[in-house]
């Protein structure tokens, strides 16, 4: 493990805008990645990206010092100027050999998140190994430990409560929607389109509401919301919003208006004589509800500030269970030290069964090629099985014998 390191660039030290930087597109990824490895001499690289962390994790036998980095940031990126690349330098948090998988492992279960115990990032890690093994990028190194790193965030996942009491203002909105009992069957008056609503509708769609009218200020952003999550929907330009006039159940209203959206001129003429009780999540700042409505009409409000305090009561439960998770990543830790020890005396060994049969062919075209024209067919075919069982011994005895000495010691 001692040739593994790992670059990083998180929340913890940079502004999102500034890891922003390390960000590759889509279209360059493959070949700026293939020139660093290659320009680097790495043996192998995975490229880690999301929205709050990019991380370069790799195998280099190099001295991982200033020169590196230098050469490393410039690599990545030949159109950065001194400043950038002496920026990426100071700011890099840097991990090496035991270190590096042990920060690998707390990454993947959401114990160096942004938001802790947010389970997305298990899925983000294991897509850019994938990624990275498609471009030719891995070797044997990192594929044993990002199938280890997936196993172990699994374990802490299911074996604490990292993840449980949810702590995205969306995620708890919806819950509580859940609770008020809301059937299938249900009209939703939904207002704005951008990342919240979305996210909402995503968590509605895949539980089987399918009854929306849509209205936003951009028709064309809204048609793409809906093509985004896969549903159908009436869509509407929001100056429209005090002319509705179908039956609804629930309002989900998040946009970046300074003013209420939902006045009581506008509520109390898309409401009509309509009694029955309403549900209102508001996910906007400020308001788009005027909260004074809940007082003249039948309706439930459910607020972003009031699901802002339980997100952060709930992150603090989730943070009461780091010790657990630590503890846990610790013991696989040790486990992982051991395994990494066996293959890495597989992977020395692994030209054993090559050696052998180049000296057995050596011997059969070469050193003993006159004595084996005298042998009868018979004869041929028995010295061909003893060679073979020998070719199988050599092979396996010294294999299984490394194997159990391995067993045997402690791993420091």
């Amino acid at each position: 493990m001692d040739s593994l390191h790992i670059l990083a660039f998180t929340h913890t030290n940079l502004e999102l805008d500034q890891i922003g930087r390390f960000h590759l597109d889509d279209n360059v990824l493959k070949d700026r990645l293939t020139f660093l490895k290659d320009i680097m001499d790495l043996d192998e690289l995975m490229y880690l990206s999301t929205c709050n962390r990019v991380e370069f994790i790799f195998v280099s036998h190099a001295s991982i010092d200033g020169s590196f980095l230098k050469r490393f940031f410039r690599a990545f990126n030949p159109n950065w100027d001194a400043d950038l690349i002496n920026s990426s330098i100071e700011n890099v948090d840097l991990f090496h050999s035991t270190e590096s998988v042990k920060h690998l492992f707390n990454v993947a279960s959401s114990l160096d998140s942004l938001v802790i115990g947010e389970r997305e990032i298990i899925t983000q890690v294991r897509k850019a190994y994938e990624q990275s093994n498609d471009f030719g990028l891995t070797g044997d190194v990192i594929r044993l430990l990002a199938q280890y790193t997936v196993q172990v965030a699994k374990k802490v996942y299911t074996e604490s409560d990292i993840s449980k009491n949810p702590v995205s203002v969306v995620s708890l909105a919806y819950h509580q929607l859940r609770e008020k009992n809301i059937k299938k069957t249900s009209n939703f008056l939904i207002v704005g389109a951008g990342k919240s609503i979305s996210s909402m509708l995503k968590f509605l769609s895949k539980h089987g509401y399918s009854n929306y009218s849509i209205y936003n200020r951009s028709k064309s952003n809204a048609k793409k919301l809906i093509e985004d999550v896969g549903l159908k929907a009436e869509i509407l330009g929001l100056d429209q919003l005090e002319n509705h006039s179908k039956p609804f159940d629930v309002i989900i209203t998040c946009t970046g208006s300074s003013k209420s959206i939902f006045t009581r001129r506008i509520y109390s003429k898309i409401i009509g004589d309509d009694k029955r009780k309403k549900i209102v999540i508001d996910l906007a700042l400020p308001s788009d509800f005027d909260e004074s409505l809940q007082l003249e009409h039948n309706l439930t409000i459910i607020a972003i500030k009031d699901l802002k305090k339980i997100a952060k009561e709930n992150l603090s439960k989730r943070s009461k269970e780091l010790t657990k998770c630590r503890e846990i990543v610790d013991n696989q830790l040790t486990n992982f030290k051991a395994i990494e020890k066996e293959r890495k005396l597989e992977r020395a060994m692994s030209e054993v069964p090559s050696t052998i049969k180049n000296i057995t062919s050596k011997a059969y075209s070469e050193v003993f090629a006159k004595d084996l024209e005298n042998l009868d067919e018979e004869s041929r075919d028995v010295l061909d099985k003893f060679v073979h069982y020998l070719e199988k011994k050599y092979i396996s005895v010294p294999m299984k014998m490394a194997k159990e000495i391995l067993l045997k010691q402690k791993v420091k």
